[in-house]
């Protein structure tokens, strides 16, 4: 493991911007006084995809979802290959919190809790001096005591007249504030308060703002039932089936397309449960047409939200360059994970395609960071915490697997970086019909095995969520291979593992995966159920 302090790339650089004199004049600073440490905002949105950034230059650009994010990415640097280890809220939070992969820090579900004992990442920052803030939405179950201070969602929170868990209203789990209004209004609301009121001018602060929007199921705020009414939004080609006809393996699809109904719950009608056709209740012909109409429908309330996310960090900004706050504060803009926009007809997110498992990062911080900065560092959610620690002035600890980029922030690429990221989904066909799986995501290809079991022995024949039939009951499917060409199949909409052209590539694959599993503690040592399903379909 590679530990980065903060140290000859990011501090010269800032040192740089510090001293620099702009007619030669003007005295020079001591090249070795300490600068000033920044102010860290990390600020993230639940379920807000790279699609839906104006500036991933996506079919929804044209649309302007995110003027003020778009903003921010100008000014700054733009990372298009950051990727989550889990898509899904808890896990994906629980890395960025611990800078540990799932297995180590023990957070693999849902249903999953994060103990004061283990908030990492606030721990390290008031070690370092900073102020520590957790604002919005947490979904860690327990107390977010690591904090100085905290507001946060009652679990998933509410949309609407929200109720919040203060840290100076009282003990957990019983300090609760209610709201009336939309979440996202007073989200931004609270922390505003916070920077006005609670905030120490003598410290540099550490604030993680995080939204509920644009969770499912999508409850704009009223101010924007007009937003894209009479918009035609732009469908993504393999929304449809006969877009992509080699799509997928008998893991997704089963054999002769017999699980095609059942794997992945849907924009159109394939799914007999959940589907947006049936939630929106379109009934409209032909088929294409009423998927069309559904995806039209969904995409509006999802931007919607985004819209009002995007709005209300116009306000934050402008208080902070206000306030005189903007250029020492490092602003960090991103999603819990990606999300499914109707990309091979799947909603939700949870799978490894690329729309669900790639994250928005933006990262802003004029003295140091040159305006339109683009970065493809392949870099994963572990990493956050590791790089924010070293802008703050520390190192990353031992127990972090996670690696800083700090140093990197200019776009370049150290040939000792990593060159492959891993992901593995846990909860089988738990309320969106996914197949547990794992797999390696390189600059290049991706390569996903479906182990297909369930995490516990115990969720055998249960409901896989509302509904009751038993054939939707949770139990294995086909354990199959997937690979993709990224760069001559960007939409992975072939999968070509059984293509002998690439058998030298996906057995080089492999042997990288079984290696990223030991060495990040990623092995089934504890399941043996499931090591004997990959060993005995490994080859």
């Amino acid at each position: 493991m590679i530990n980065l302090p903060l140290k000859s790339g990011f501090i010269g650089l800032v040192v740089l911007l510090f001293t620099a004199c702009g007619d030669g004049a003007a005295p020079k600073k001591d090249v070795t006084e300490k600068p000033e440490r920044p102010n860290i905002i990390f600020i993230m949105s639940d379920d807000h995809t790279t699609q839906a950034v104006g500036a991933y230059g996506s079919r929804l650009a044209g649309l302007n979802p995110t003027p003020n994010i778009d903003a921010l990415a100008a000014d700054g640097a733009l990372f298009s290959h950051v990727f989550c280890t889990n898509s899904i809220c808890t896990p994906s939070r629980g890395n960025i919190m611990t800078g540990q992969y799932s297995q180590t820090n023990g957070i693999l579900t849902l249903d999953d809790t994060l103990p004061p004992s283990r908030q990492y990442l606030p721990m390290e920052m008031s070690k370092l001096g900073y102020q520590t803030a957790m604002i919005g939405k947490w979904h860690l179950k327990a107390e977010p005591a690591a904090y100085d201070y905290y507001h946060v969602l009652e679990s998933q929170g509410k949309y609407f007249d929200p109720e919040f868990r203060a840290s100076d209203q009282g003990t957990w789990p019983d300090n609760f504030v209610k709201y009336e209004g939309h979440s996202t209004d007073i989200v931004t609301d609270v922390t505003l308060d916070w920077l006005k009121t609670k905030r120490k001018t003598d410290q540099p602060f550490f604030l993680m703002h995080h939204y509920k929007a644009p969770h499912d199921d999508f409850e704009f705020a009223p101010r924007y039932t007009d937003y894209l009414e009479n918009t035609h939004i732009p469908e993504p080609a393999n929304l449809y089936e006969q877009n992509q006809p080699d799509f997928g393996s008998e893991a997704t699809r089963g054999r002769h397309d017999s699980l095609r109904n059942r794997i992945g719950t849907s924009v159109s009608d394939r799914h007999p449960y959940r589907s947006y056709t049936a939630d929106y209740k379109i009934n409209k012909t032909p088929r294409d047409s009423a998927t069309s109409a559904a995806y039209q429908e969904y995409l509006k309330r999802y931007l919607r939200c985004v819209k009002g996310v995007d709005d209300n960090l116009g306000r934050l900004f402008d208080y902070l360059k206000a306030e005189g706050l903007w250029e020492n504060t490092v602003i960090i803009y991103t999603g819990d994970q990606g999300f499914m926009l109707g990309e091979h007809d799947y909603m939700d997110k949870r799978w490894m395609y690329d729309e669900s498992m790639r994250m928005p990062f933006i990262m802003h911080y004029p003295k140091a960071i040159k305006a339109g900065t683009k970065s493809e560092l392949l870099v994963n959610n572990t990493d956050f915490g590791p790089t924010m620690l070293s802008i703050a002035g520390g190192q990353t600890p031992a127990y972090m697997q996670g690696k800083s980029f700090a140093e990197h922030l200019d776009g370049s690429e150290p040939d000792d970086w990593r060159t492959s990221t891993y992901y593995r989904y846990w909860m089988h066909l738990t309320h969106h019909d996914v197949p547990a799986n794992f797999g390696l995501r390189t600059k290049d290809y991706k390569l996903i095995f479906y182990y297909a079991q369930p995490y516990k022995e115990e969720l055998v024949g249960t409901s896989s969520m509302w509904w009751k039939d038993d054939a939707y009951q949770i139990q294995p499917t086909p354990v199959a291979w997937e690979f993709y060409d990224l760069q001559k199949d960007p939409n992975e909409n072939v999968n070509r593992y059984d293509d002998p052209v690439y058998a030298e590539v996906i057995s080089e694959l492999k042997k990288d995966l079984q290696e990223k599993r030991i060495e990040l503690n990623e092995t089934d040592e504890k399941y043996p159920r499931f090591q004997k399903v990959i060993t005995g379909n490994w080859d």
